[in-house]
């Protein structure tokens, strides 16, 4: 059963001294003018469930300033269980607790999944390609456990590479890094894939919904040693098909690249080929939406890409996930904003803010728990 959040707690977190919100239903709407905490509630719950946050901030940024820590609850329930989730931020360490039990974060990863929605996101289109990539391992961090400490892994090799690089390292060391990023890159790449796999055509369903038919979306993953040794690339429709591969055909594919590539690594002092190297992107209508799409058609893909991310994450993890939308509403014209709607009235918990109530139906208004910011204290 999908568990729901019933009450957060937070304490010298950001803006917030301290703030309580309870009897939490499906629909949250928090309205408030600009800087009044509406986004900070959003990347509260963010770092509670998908242990995230989409604005990568550092602890210090998250404590509220002049306090040494801070600290967030939430209460979940999925009407059989009722858990506790407490993140302690102090100093530089984020402490994790489930039901006051000392928790690694991986541990947690799925147990209230969510997906997030902000302004931000509408640059998935035309932004560069790495906020893609980030995006699909979110997800991927949040459905499989292994996906998280995998990505962990690989980044921390990556790192230390590109270190021996700059320094001019001797070939014998980077032959040795190069070992543990074809172990770690290739299980990364593998996780990606499968996920893309299942992402792909809930992302063109979405899209056909949204732009009733007008045009065609196709959504590509490649991995970097199938791409062309120049950057940046512009890929063109058939190029990428949709790539499936099994772990011991993407050591092979990425050690060869590896191969093949080191001299060009050594001289430009940086590492090439990996997982990080990955391009995702769209085409409508054999078009590159990042160059020939409309404003519009750009926010329908980004939509529809985190609707596709919502219903991938209920069918891994047989659980609804919670919908985190930030001021979104003032972004999408009439038709998205009702395909985003739909979404909300799906089954999902739902978190939405924004400075202006006339968006929402008063229908939709009646069903919800509206909460005022500034929150009293």
């Amino acid at each position: 059963m999908t568990l729901r959040i019933e009450q957060l707690a937070f304490r010298n977190f950001r803006s917030y001294e301290s703030a309580l919100l309870t009897s939490l239903g499906d629909l949250t709407v928090l309205v408030g003018e600009n800087a009044m905490g509406k986004t900070n509630i959003i990347e509260g719950v963010q770092l509670l469930t998908a242990l995230t946050s989409f604005r990568h901030a550092t602890i210090d940024q998250l404590i509220r300033h002049g306090c040494e820590g801070a600290r967030l609850q939430a209460q979940v329930s999925d009407g059989n269980r009722e858990l506790s989730l407490d993140l302690a931020l102090d100093g530089k360490v984020r402490k994790y607790r489930l039901n006051g039990k000392a928790k690694h974060p991986a541990d947690l990863k799925g147990l209230v999944p969510s997906v997030i929605f902000t302004p931000d996101d509408l640059d998935l289109v035309k932004g560069p390609t790495a906020g893609r990539r980030t995006a699909l391992d979110t997800l991927g961090s949040q459905v499989n456990k292994n996906y998280y400490v995998v990505r962990r892994d690989y980044e921390k090799v990556i790192r230390h590479k590109n270190r021996l690089l700059k320094e001019e390292a001797a070939p014998p060391l980077l032959e040795a890094i190069n070992e543990m990023v074809v172990t770690a890159g290739a299980q990364l790449a593998c996780y990606r894939a499968a996920l893309f796999a299942r992402l792909q055509p809930s992302i063109a369903e979405k899209y056909r919904q949204i732009s009733r038919g007008r045009e065609r979306l196709t959504a590509y993953y490649t991995p970097s040693w199938a791409r062309s040794g120049k950057e940046p690339i512009t890929p063109y429709p058939g190029a990428f098909p949709l790539m499936t591969f099994t772990r011991d055909e993407a050591r092979e594919a990425l050690a060869r690249s590896l191969y093949e590539r080191a001299a060009e690594e050594r001289r430009r002092g940086r590492s090439l080929v990996g997982p990080h190297g990955d391009a995702i992107g769209f085409f409508l209508d054999d078009q590159d939406a990042s160059l020939f799409g409309s404003q519009g058609q750009q926010r329908s893909i980004v939509l529809s890409y985190k609707l596709a991310e919502a219903a991938v994450v209920e069918e891994l993890l047989q659980q609804k996930p919670v919908l985190l939308l930030d001021d979104v509403m003032s972004e999408l014209d009439g038709a998205r904003r009702e395909a985003l709607v739909d979404a909300m009235e799906g089954g999902c918990q739902t978190f939405i803010t924004t400075a202006n109530l006339a968006y929402f139906d008063q229908g939709m208004l009646s069903r919800a728990q509206v909460v005022e910011l500034p929150l009293s204290v």
